[in-house]
């Protein structure tokens, strides 16, 4: 199965070039692209999933206009902190700090965090996604709310690289 990481970066190569239509198959996993229909498909290979694994589709076209907004207003802040990295949403969904209502936080600001750290839960179509860290650092800045709704690629935290 692909890393989120692996489809996020998938995700911005064929939208940054001018292909319309990217298939990329490796150990029974497929992904499937296509920027004028408007899908983004994930499937996972039956035999080796123990659980049904459901085919993730997506709208694309509301989505491409959002990175642009979210990445012209916080230019000037980004300038000064040109050494944070942002962790961004894989997904359109809504936004939970914590595993469940009553659970504190999953990290707040000042925690550190590992590659592999979940650092929050972005909620799309009844699927509950964690999203990991993917870099070691430290968390200077939680961006959105819980409960709120997020686009693909708006920035969630800001972390100070180790």
């Amino acid at each position: 199965m692909f890393k989120i990481q692996e489809i996020r970066e998938i995700i911005k190569l064929v939208d940054a070039s001018s292909i319309d239509e990217f298939v990329y198959e490796a150990d029974g996993s497929k992904v499937k692209l296509k920027k004028n229909g408007g899908t983004v498909e994930v499937v996972a290979p039956k035999a080796a999933a123990p659980a049904p694994t459901p085919v993730v589709e997506q709208e694309q076209a509301a989505p491409a206009p959002a990175p642009v907004k979210e990445e012209a207003a916080p230019a000037a802040p980004v300038a000064a902190d040109a050494d944070l990295h942002k962790i961004t949403s894989p997904m359109v969904g809504t936004f939970y700090q914590a595993p469940s209502p009553d659970a504190s936080a999953y990290v707040k600001v000042g925690d550190k965090v590992g590659d592999e750290t979940i650092v929050c839960i972005v909620e799309a179509m009844k699927l509950f996604n964690e999203i990991e860290a993917e870099i070691k650092g430290e968390i200077v800045e939680v961006l959105v709310k819980d409960g709120q709704l997020v686009e693909y690629g708006q920035p969630l935290f800001l972390v100070k690289p180790e």
